[in-house]
Formats: structure tokens, sequence, C-alpha cells
């Protein structure tokens, strides 16, 4: 006999999917997704594409904050989203604007994703400044855009391989390389990378340049330590830190003072991680 869940089941996972929503997507999110949905014509990126099946995952939580601590190494990136970023005030505010871009760019309408992307390139113009070593900054600077693209890139796809309900092949990750490209591209990145290889090669180029500073020490502890969470969000959201965590490489750890324990990270942790992911897709798929 096929499985049913029962009618408290069910609005029970409507309830938390209506929770979920209200966080990730904001006040605006039932707007954008009619726009993203309902909106003919043209799209970056069809239906077959290896970049929805990557972004549509719940494993995009835990490449997200992976991404936000990896890119937090570059001193002046981070030196830009600690003046120039909310992300202490409003958290849940940058989670939202991040949100709406991806959903767009992926799946929305071309020409209101080369809307959103002309935005965000009208903010990255106006940040710029000094960081605390005396080096000037600027947010639109191709190098910077660079480093925080191929960080992006790298997380989702790691955490897609390792927790995402379909992995994707050798050939599906080239691919997804190629299609996160061309958002690159839109922003102001030069030579993007456009196989999984060439994202590699990206990333070993830039640790030279990488380095734990206060302010990306600080930003950890926020992250994973204090955000501004109810209580009964805590102990799931401190699963998301420690899968998050786990999959950053060795190298990265040490400059933010995070630990290093691979034998726990193998299995517990990587436990807990299919265990919440799994979880988030059963609150989404009502």
């Amino acid at each position: 006999m096929p499985y049913t869940e029962s009618v408290d089941l069910v609005a029970v996972r409507q309830r938390l999917a209506a929770i979920v929503f209200a966080k990730v997507a904001g006040p605006q999110g039932s707007t954008t997704r009619k726009l993203i949905n309902d909106t003919p014509g043209p799209r970056w990126f069809g239906p077959d594409r290896p970049i929805r099946r990557v972004h549509g995952d719940m494993a995009i939580f835990i490449g997200g904050l992976r991404a936000l601590l990896l890119q937090s190494l570059h001193p002046l990136a981070m030196a830009a989203v600690a003046e120039h970023s909310d992300y202490r005030s409003d958290p849940w505010g940058r989670l939202q604007r991040t949100a709406a871009f991806l959903g767009m760019t992926t799946y929305g309408p071309a020409a209101d994703a080369q809307r959103m992307v002309d935005h965000v390139r009208g903010v990255h113009r106006r940040v710029h400044g000094t960081a605390p070593d005396g080096r000037e900054y600027r947010a639109s600077d191709p190098h910077l855009l660079a480093w925080v693209h191929v960080a992006e890139v790298d997380s989702f796809l790691r955490c897609h391989q390792r927790y995402g309900e379909e992995p994707l092949d050798d050939a599906g990750c080239d691919e997804y390389v190629a299609d996160m490209a061309r958002i690159g591209a839109a922003l102001g990145v030069v030579d993007p990378p456009l196989t999984r290889d060439e994202l590699a090669a990206r990333v070993a180029a830039y640790r030279p340049e990488l380095r734990g500073t206060k302010e990306a020490r600080d930003a950890a502890r926020f992250l994973l330590l204090w955000p501004p969470l109810p209580l009964a969000a805590r102990a799931p959201y401190a699963v998301l830190g420690a899968t998050a965590v786990a999959m950053l490489p060795a190298w990265a750890r040490w400059p933010l003072r995070l630990p290093y324990l691979p034998v726990t990270e193998a299995t517990a942790i990587r436990l807990a991680g299919h265990s919440l992911v799994g979880g988030l897709r059963w609150i989404v798929s009502g």
C-alpha cells in the first residue's frame, strides 16, 4: 500500500514551507516567483541546463554558507563587505536579495535577468574604500569580482555533488561551470572559467592573496555562532554551519580559526548534512 501523509502532517509541512519561503524570499517573494514563472519569453538557461538542477536543490543552502566563508578570505573582498554590507544588521535581507538574484538569473525572463545584473553592477560601482591594510578596493574590480565568482561556483558545485539529490556527471559539472560563466561575465568577470579544471586552477591561483583577517574571523563567528535565529531554528542551523565548514578545504580552515575533524566530518557531520537537506526537500516538496 503506498504511503499517504496524514492531514496533520501535510498541514505541518505546509506551515514549515511557508516559514522557509518567507525567510528566504522575503516580503516580495510571491511577486518575484510569479514574475519568474508566469512571464513569457526567452530565458538565459533552458530547462535542461545543469544550473537549474543545482540551484533548485536544497544543497544550495550549504553551498551558500560555504561560499561566504571562502570569499571572506580575500582581504579586499572582506573589507568591502565589512564596510558596506548590512550582513549583521539585516542578514535576512541580504539572503533575500541573493536568493532573488539567483532565482531571476537562473530561471527568470532574460530581460529581467539583465535588469537584475545591471542593478547589481550599479551597486558595485558605488562600493569602494580603503582596507585596514591600506590598500584601496573597488567592488567593481574584475579581479575581486572573479574571486567572489569562483568561490561561489566552487561552493555550489561541490556541495551539490556531495548533498544534491541528483549529482551531475563529469560533463554536467563542466556545463554548470559554463552556465555560471554566463552570469559572471554579465557581472563584469573577465574570462570566467568554463570547466571544472579551469575553476580549480583559478581558485588555486588566488591562494597567495588569501588570509584570515580580523574582519573575516568576525564574519565567520557571526555566520556560524551568532545568527539572529529563533530558538527552534538554532539546532538545524548548527548542522548547516558544521556541514558548510566540513566542505571547506583544510587550507581555508586555519585562517578563520575553524576546526578540522576529518573522521567526524566523514561520518556524523556528513550524515547530519544529508538529513538536514533531506528534511528541507520534504518541507518544500508539498
